[in-house]
């Protein structure tokens, strides 16, 4: 029976990469979680696959008409949308094993069924870091957060960034102070969208609610720096409990922020930053590059009062953020931002100038055992495709292994760029490897 021959090819929506962008993808996510470490965040790891009824407890909208559901037997189940609705979950589960404020970093896999597009994907990493306190949460942390965005981008030296902040009480004090309480989500969610629409398209979209758009209007394009911002809205005659305790909260954060040392002109007051999702409570964060302000957001999140509500009979308040690696890469990469060239992770190709690799296999196996990164070379090739492989791969060093070195014990080391060779002891070798 002859065999069926099967085109290879990828879903919409889910991201491969060749190794060299994979190695690049990886170091990016070893810097952002070398970031969150620094800070204190402790890692967790959640289940791809739980039960539908938990997962939907927490969504509705959009959001749950984008869950990949199935069944196994008699078992709904579901794949995670994000990665804060397991953490609602492991935090009411784990809850007397945890030590509050709970600090955590994941750094995952979620899945949406949204129509795939350029640079929107089916399966993307996130890389989340969540503070959780018990019953009640000091509003310093809500200026950490930005603290640990600043690290992260300057790390990955993306260094022309603005974090923009807001607080959501201020926008639902000012639309309860109009008589729109009941919009509020709505509204919200359109301004949310100003970005990407535009203010004539939002102002036409508030109208359409049968709402006044002008005073809602004014109000989130008051210009300024930050203290000017902060002083237009002290003196803004709204008497509004809410709008007020939001902008109290928005001046603490502000202070806090200084203090954590982040640059005035990486961060501002915006007052069009609403966040969509309904959970957030108060301090809102997005992240833009400004030179590349077509990607949208980068980074985001903000404070909510309870995480775990739907899971345990306790005040659970957070604050947090989220970065989609998955989205920034592809579109860095898109831009030639990033360098991919590195194709190995190797620091140098041990090669045998024959057929016996058993000295390339010993010599190897110490470099190995001083934790540096060798491949050996294994297949019966000319000494020309040996060199080849090195130097297509990327490949910093060869070690040579020939018969003078089999004699001597020692090992011809050659820089790949420069072409300098030398002969030189193991113990040279590991020295020069190492630096």
């Amino acid at each position: 029976m002859d065999n069926k021959i099967v085109t290879p090819r990828t879903l919409p929506g889910f991201m491969e990469l060749l190794p060299k962008e994979q190695i690049l993808f990886n170091q990016i996510e070893d810097k952002i979680r070398k970031s969150y470490e620094k800070y204190g965040f402790l890692p967790i790891d959640t289940p791809i696959i739980e039960h539908s009824e938990v997962l939907l407890a927490k969504a509705g909208g959009e959001t749950e008409k984008q869950i990949y559901a199935f069944e196994k037997g008699d078992t709904n189940l579901a794949l995670r949308f994000d990665l804060t609705v397991p953490l609602a979950k492991y935090v009411a589960n784990y809850y007397d094993k945890l030590s509050f404020p709970f600090r955590r970093y994941q750094i995952g896999k979620v899945y949406r069924g949204e129509k795939p597009q350029k640079g929107r994907f089916r399966e993307f990493y996130q890389c989340d870091i969540d503070i959780i306190g018990d019953g009640e949460l000091s509003i310093i942390n809500d200026a950490e957060i930005p603290s640990v965005i600043y690290n992260i981008f300057k790390e990955l030296g993306l260094g022309d960034f603005t974090i923009r902040i807001n607080n959501r009480k201020i926008l639902n004090g000012l639309f309860s102070k109009i008589g729109e309480k009941e919009k509020s989500v709505h509204i919200m969610r359109i301004i949310d969208k100003i970005d990407k629409i535009g203010r004539e398209a939002v102002k036409e979209e508030i109208e359409k609610l049968g709402i006044n758009s002008k005073e809602i209007m004014d109000f989130i394009s008051i210009e300024g720096n930050n203290d000017e911002k902060l002083y237009k809205l002290e003196k803004i005659n709204i008497d509004n409990d809410i709008l007020k305790k939001g902008i109290e909260e928005l001046k603490e954060v502000v202070k806090y922020i200084r203090l954590f040392g982040i640059p005035e002109e990486n961060f501002k007051i915006d007052l069009t930053i609403a966040r969509g999702l309904d959970y957030y409570t108060g301090t809102v964060y997005e992240t833009f590059l400004n030179e590349y302000k077509e990607l949208g957001s980068v980074c985001s999140g903000g404070r909510y009062e309870n995480l775990a509500e739907n899971y345990i009979n306790r005040k659970l308040p957070g604050v947090g953020v989220s970065i989609g690696l998955t989205r920034l890469f592809y579109k860095l990469n898109e831009l030639n931002i990033l360098n991919v060239e590195q194709n190995s992770i190797a620091k140098a190709l041990v090669l045998s100038m024959d057929d016996d690799n058993k000295r390339a296999i010993e010599v190897g196996t110490i470099l190995r055992k001083q934790g540096i990164n060798v491949q050996i070379y294994m297949e019966n090739k000319k000494s020309k495709a040996k060199f080849k492989y090195a130097d297509k791969m990327n490949i910093p060093y060869a070690i040579i292994i020939g018969e003078e070195e089999k004699n001597t014990g020692k090992v011809s080391l050659k820089n790949m760029e420069t072409g300098e060779q030398e002969i030189l002891e193991i113990d040279q070798v590991i020295l020069k490897l190492k630096k």
